[in-house]
C-alpha cells in the first residue's frame, strides 16, 4: 500500500516523471512561471510559455521576460489568454502537453480590492478552462499556483493545510480558494492528477513592480517615504523564488495517486519575519536608509502569514530554506541593474550600515 501524504489528500507515488517532459506553463512571461521556465528548460524539458502580458504594471519586465526566455531553442511563448476556452483547447490539442503548471492570474490582493469582479471572474474563468482542457487531452499532472492568502481570516499560524481555509479577506484570496476546490472535483471525478501549491510571500529578482518588498525598493532609492501598513505591526513567511521553483519541480516529479489523486502543500519557509526587520534588511541589501510613512490597515491584508512546510518536506525531501539576508542580496542586485543607478554600498547610510531608524510599531490592542 501506497504511504499517505502528511497533510491526508492521496497518497504519495515515487517519482515518475523525471524523463524530461513536454511543459505548458501558463503565466510563462510573469514573476515566476519565468523562473520555472528557465529552470524546465535548464532540466532538459521542453516548454510551452503561455501569456497574454495583462496586469496592472510590469509591462516592460514582462517583455524583457519573455524576450529571454526566446533565447532557448526549447521555449515558445504563445500569447494566449487561458480564459478562452477554445483557443485553449486547440493549444493543447496541438502542444500535447504532459505536464501543465497553471501560474496565470489576475494576482495582487490590492488589485482585487479595487477590481473584484474582475479579479475572481477571471482567475475562476482561466483556471476552469485549463482544468477542462487538461482532462480532454490526457494531461498527466496539473501543478496549480495557489496563495496563503486563502488561510484568510480564520487560519492560526503556522497555517496548515487541513485549515479549513474558508474565511478569504479577499476576492483574490477567493478565487484562489475556488481555484483549489475545481482542481479536486476534477481530480475526484476525472482522475486528473492535481497538486495545489499555497505560495507565501515570494520575493526576488524580476519580481512584479506592484509587490510590496519593490515598491519598497523602488521607495527607498528614490528618497520618497516607505509606506508601512498597520504601521508595520505585520509578519510574512517571505518565500524566495528559487525555493518556489524547487518545490514546483519536486511535485511536478511526484504526482499523487488514489481514487481523487489530489493534493494541496505549502510553500514557505515556516519562519514568520515582522514588516520592520524585512525592511531593515532590505536597507542593508541596498545601502540606503528608509524614511517610514506608518500607515493604517489596509482592507483585504492579513495581519501574519507563516507556514508549515512539514508535509511539503515529508513528502518530497525539501523545505524552503534561503535566508532573508541571502535573498534580498540577490534581488537588490538585479534591481540595481534593473534600474540602471547603483544603490549606495552597505555602511555608507547609517552606523556600521545600519538603518538608522527606530523601530517603534507596535500591535494595536
Amino acid at each position: 500500500m501506497l504511504p499517505l501524504s502528511r497533510n491526508g489528500l492521496g497518497p504519495v507515488i515515487a517519482p515518475t516523471l523525471t524523463a524530461p517532459q513536454r511543459c505548458l506553463v501558463t503565466g510563462a512571461a510573469g514573476f515566476i512561471g519565468y523562473h520555472l521556465a528557465r529552470r524546465l528548460l535548464a532540466g532538459g524539458h521542453t516548454v510551452a510559455g503561455v501569456d497574454n502580458y495583462s496586469g496592472p504594471t510590469g509591462a516592460d519586465l514582462k517583455r524583457e521576460r519573455a524576450a529571454q526566455l526566446g533565447e532557448h531553442a526549447g521555449f515558445e511563448l504563445i500569447d494566449l489568454d487561458v480564459a478562452d476556452r477554445s483557443a485553449c483547447d486547440a493549444l493543447f490539442a496541438e502542444r500535447c502537453p504532459e505536464v501543465v503548471f497553471h501560474l496565470a492570474a489576475r494576482a495582487g490582493i490590492r488589485h482585487s480590492v479595487a477590481h473584484p469582479a474582475a479579479s475572481a471572474s477571471g482567475n475562476v474563468s482561466g483556471t476552469v478552462s485549463v482544468l477542462e482542457a487538461c482532462r480532454q487531452h490526457g494531461v498527466r499532472h496539473l501543478v496549480y499556483a495557489s496563495s496563503s492568502s486563502v488561510y484568510g481570516l480564520g487560519g492560526t499560524p503556522p497555517f496548515a493545510e487541513a485549515e479549513a481555509a474558508d474565511r478569504p479577506a479577499s476576492a483574490y484570496a477567493a478565487s484562489k480558494r475556488a481555484g483549489e476546490l475545481l482542481a479536486h472535483s476534477y481530480s475526484h471525478l476525472y482522475g486528473l492528477p492535481t497538486t495545489s501549491l499555497r505560495f507565501f510571500t515570494v520575493y526576488g529578482p524580476w519580481g512584479r513592480p506592484d509587490m510590496a518588498y519593490f515598491a519598497f525598493a523602488e521607495a527607498i532609492r528614490a528618497g520618497r517615504a516607505l509606506p508601512l501598513h498597520n504601521r508595520g505591526a505585520m509578519s510574512r513567511d517571505f518565500t524566495f523564488v528559487g525555493d518556489v521553483v524547487e518545490a514546483l519541480v519536486r511535485v511536478m516529479q511526484r504526482p499523487p495517486g488514489g481514487p481523487t489523486p489530489y493534493r494541496v502543500y505549502n510553500v514557505g519557509r515556516g519562519e514568520a519575519v515582522d514588516l520592520l526587520t524585512f525592511v531593515e534588511t532590505l536597507e542593508r541589501a541596498l545601502g540606503r536608509k528608509a524614511a517610514l510613512d506608518l500607515q493604517p490597515k489596509q482592507d483585504g491584508d492579513l495581519l501574519d502569514t507563516w507556514a508549515d512546510p512539514a508535509a511539503l518536506e515529508q513528502d518530497t525531501g525539501f523545505r524552503p530554506a534561503t535566508a532573508l539576508e541571502d535573498g534580498l542580496a540577490a534581488f537588490a542586485a538585479w534591481f540595481e541593474a534593473w534600474t540602471g543607478a547603483p544603490a549606495a554600498r552597505n555602511g555608507k547610510n547609517g552606523r556600521n550600515g545600519e538603518s538608522g531608524h527606530r523601530r517603534e510599531a507596535q500591535r494595536p490592542r
